[in-house]
């Protein structure tokens, strides 16, 4: 399974946001400006974010965005959800209407490697990508830039 550019800046944008959670809101361009990415694409990423309550937008002058909950109260896994939909690698893991099923002997397989990854993004949240940047980058104060 591939993560789409979609999910990857996704998952920037929101560690930007964990970044600079107690600082309160901080506008969409100046994620852009510092990530690199079109202010319009993430505008196209943000909507699903706030829609699904992960993200809260303010408008006005001291206006942009922050996140719902404490950094460390979002997953990884939940981000992706949001923006990837189900992270299993086949449909018929969702959606096991298959006459094969009860004698699929790749659907187990499917499933362990849909567990496999749900555990490990549901097991990282965002405080724990906030802290792993600040020890990678202890000169850095709220902002990051990397290619994943």
């Amino acid at each position: 399974m591939k993560i789409s550019t979609r999910g990857r800046y996704g998952i920037r944008l929101m560690l930007a946001l964990a970044l600079n959670y107690e600082n309160g809101t901080i506008p969409l361009k100046a994620i852009a400006k510092d990530q690199g990415i079109s202010e319009k694409y993430l505008e196209q990423i943000i909507n699903p974010l706030t829609k699904s309550g992960l993200v809260k937008s303010f408008r006005g002058a001291q206006g942009g965005y922050s996140l719902t909950n404490h950094p460390s109260e979002t997953t990884v896994g939940e981000v992706l959800r949001v923006l990837e939909g189900s992270l299993s690698p086949v449909d018929c893991v969702d959606h096991p209407n298959c006459a094969n099923a009860n004698r699929c002997v790749s659907l187990s397989i499917w499933k362990k490697m849909r567990d496999a990854l749900d555990e490990v993004v549901d097991g990282i949240t965002l405080e724990d990508m906030a802290k792993e940047y600040a020890e990678k980058n202890p000169n850095h104060e709220e902002f990051f830039r990397c290619e994943g």
